[in-house]
C-alpha cells in the first residue's frame, strides 16, 4: 500500500474501481477506500453498452467481463397487445454491437479482482471524513470503522463517492435537479413467459410502464412506475405478490415472477453538478450526475467519466503534459452529462404519459418512425452511447481538412494500437510523418503508419481514450506539431 499516493480515490463502486484500474496501468500509485464494508450484492446497475466496452476493450481487459454477462440484442416497445416499436442493437456501429447484460455485484468484483492482481487492495470500512486542497497537495482525513483516524496526502482526489458525495459536499457544489414526483417499484428475479431472453422488453400500458431487462438465465430485472408522490414521500417496498399483479394488468399474458432476489421502492433523482472538478479535486461518476435509469446509461456515462480523467491525469502526473491538460475534463464530461440527463429525462416522460389521446398520439408517431432504418440505426447509437463526441472541447483542433472518416472531437472507429490503448495519441497516417511526430513527441505519441487508402491522404492525432483530436491533410503536420506542442510539458 502506498501512504501518499498521486491519487486518492473516495468510492469503490464501479467508477472508482475502473479509475483505479486504469490509473494503476499507467504505472500511477493510488489508494481507493470506501466507507462500505464490501462489494455491493445487488444488481443495481445492469447494462454495460457499446462505447464503454470499447474503451474497456483499448484498455485490454473487456473479455474480463463477458463470462459474467450476456449478449442483449435488442429491445420491444409493446402495448401489451401490439408491438409499437422494436429495436435492433445489431446496428450499433462497434465491434461489440450489443448491450452487456451484468449485473453491478459482478461488475464490481471483476474490476476489483483485476485491481488486486495488480497490486492494489480496495481499502473497505475507511471514509473520507474531510480534506483540503492545500494547492501543491490535498490533505485529506480518513476515518476507519473502528474509529482510527489517518492524515493522508495526495497529489490528487477524485470523488467518486455516489449521489450523497462527501467530496462534491467538501468543494461545495450544488447538486441542482429535481425528485421526480412519482413513485416506482424494482424487482429482481426469476421470471418465466417472456421471450426472447435476449431483449429488453418495454410495456407501455395505459396504467404506466413495465419493463423488464435480462440479467443471466432466467433472471430479470423488471421496473414500474407505481402513482404520484410527494414530496419527501416514501413507499413500502412491493411485495412479490404485487410485482405479479402489475406484470399480469400491463405485460402480456403468462409472465410469473419466482424467488426474488431484491425488491424494492424508489424514487428518481435528476441532478448535476456545474462543474466536475475545483483545484485538484475531481468529480466522476454518481458524485457528479444522477438520473432515470432509462436507457441505463448511468453507469457507462460514469465510468467514461473515470477513462476521461484517467489519461489525462496520468500524462500529467508522469510529466508528459501541461496541467493545463486537466482543465478540459470538466468542460467534455458536464457537456456529456448534460445530454445524457436530458435523454434519459425524454424517455421517462414519454413512458409516463397518462393521458390516452397523447399515448395514442406517442404510440403512433414512435412506430412511424421506428420503420425508418435511418431513425432504428441512430436510436441503437444513442443507446450504446456511440454518438458521443467532445467537438466544443478545448482539446479539438477547428477547422481540419480531411476527405473521408471522423474529423477532429469524433469517435475513431477502430481498436487503438497496441500500446497506445488508452496511455498515449496515436498519430495516424503517412508513415514519415507519423515517425517524425512520434520522435518529437515521445511521451505522448505512438506512430501507427498506414498504407490503408481511406487512411493515407489524412493526418490524425487519436487521443488515448479513442477520439479525435486533430484531423487534416499530410500537408498540415506543422500544425498537428503545434497542436501536441501545445499539450506537452515544459520540463
Amino acid at each position: 500500500m502506498t501512504d501518499n499516493p498521486k491519487v486518492l480515490i473516495s468510492g469503490a463502486g464501479p467508477v472508482g474501481l475502473t479509475l483505479a484500474n486504469e490509473l494503476v496501468r499507467h504505472g500511477i500509485s493510488v489508494r481507493i477506500v470506501d466507507k462500505s464494508a464490501g462489494r455491493t450484492d445487488k444488481s443495481k446497475a445492469l447494462v454495460m453498452w457499446s462505447r464503454t466496452l470499447e474503451l474497456f476493450d483499448d484498455a485490454g481487459y473487456a473479455k474480463d467481463f463477458m463470462s459474467s454477462g450476456m449478449p442483449a440484442h435488442g429491445a420491444q416497445i409493446s402495448t401489451g397487445s401490439q408491438v409499437v416499436a422494436r429495436v435492433s442493437f445489431d446496428l450499433i456501429d462497434s465491434r461489440f454491437a450489443y448491450a452487456l447484460m451484468i449485473a453491478q455485484s459482478e461488475t464490481e468484483r471483476v474490476l476489483e479482482e483485476r485491481l488486486a492482481a495488480s497490486g492494489v487492495a480496495v481499502e473497505r470500512g475507511v471514509a473520507l471524513a474531510g480534506f483540503a486542497d492545500k494547492g501543491s497537495a490535498v490533505e485529506a482525513q480518513l476515518t476507519r470503522a473502528n474509529g482510527e483516524t489517518e492524515k493522508v496526502e495526495a497529489d490528487w482526489l477524485v470523488g467518486c463517492d455516489g449521489a450523497h458525495s462527501t467530496v462534491r459536499h467538501g468543494l461545495g457544489f450544488a447538486f441542482e435537479g429535481s425528485t421526480l414526483q412519482s413513485h416506482w417499484a424494482l424487482a429482481d428475479g426469476h421470471i418465466t413467459g417472456l421471450a426472447p431472453a435476449d431483449h429488453l422488453h418495454i410495456f407501455w400500458h395505459r396504467d404506466g410502464i413495465l419493463a423488464f431487462f435480462p440479467i443471466v438465465g432466467d433472471r430479470w430485472r423488471v421496473i414500474a412506475n407505481l402513482g404520484p408522490a410527494r414530496d419527501g414521500e416514501t413507499h413500502p417496498d412491493p411485495t412479490l405478490e404485487e410485482i405479479n399483479a402489475l406484470m399480469a394488468r400491463r405485460g402480456s399474458p403468462g409472465i410469473v415472477m419466482s424467488d426474488p432476489v431484491w425488491l424494492a421502492a424508489f424514487r428518481i433523482n435528476e441532478r448535476k453538478v456545474r462543474d466536475y472538478s475545483k483545484g485538484r479535486v475531481f468529480l466522476a461518476g454518481d458524485a457528479a450526475h444522477i438520473h432515470s435509469p432509462a436507457g441505463g446509461q448511468g453507469m457507462n456515462t460514469g465510468m467514461q467519466d473515470a477513462f476521461n480523467l484517467a489519461w489525462k491525469l496520468a500524462l500529467v502526473i508522469e510529466g508528459a503534459a501541461r496541467p493545463a491538460l486537466l482543465d478540459s475534463y470538466s468542460p467534455e464530461r458536464t457537456a456529456v452529462g448534460d445530454r445524457v440527463l436530458r435523454n434519459a429525462g425524454r424517455l421517462t416522460e414519454a413512458a409516463m404519459l397518462r393521458n390516452p389521446l397523447l399515448q395514442d398520439l406517442r404510440n403512433t408517431v414512435v412506430r412511424f418512425a421506428a420503420g425508418f432504418p435511418q431513425v432504428q440505426h441512430k436510436m441503437a447509437d444513442q443507446l450504446g452511447e456511440m454518438d458521443i463526441g467532445y467537438p466544443d472541447s478545448p482539446l479539438t483542433a477547428r477547422n481540419g481538412r480531411v476527405a473521408n472518416g471522423p474529423k477532429a472531437g469524433e469517435r475513431w472507429p477502430d481498436r487503438l494500437p497496441e500500446g497506445a490503448g488508452g496511455t498515449r495519441f496515436t498519430a495516424l497516417g503517412p508513415a514519415g510523418l507519423v515517425a517524425d511526430l512520434a520522435a518529437k513527441f515521445p511521451k505522448l505519441v505512438v506512430a501507427a503508419p498506414t498504407s490503408d487508402p481511406a487512411h493515407t491522404t489524412a493526418l490524425r492525432l487519436i487521443r488515448p481514450d479513442g477520439y479525435v483530436g486533430f484531423a487534416g491533410a499530410p500537408t498540415d503536420a506543422v500544425r498537428a506539431e503545434a497542436y501536441l506542442a501545445a499539450l506537452a510539458s515544459e520540463a
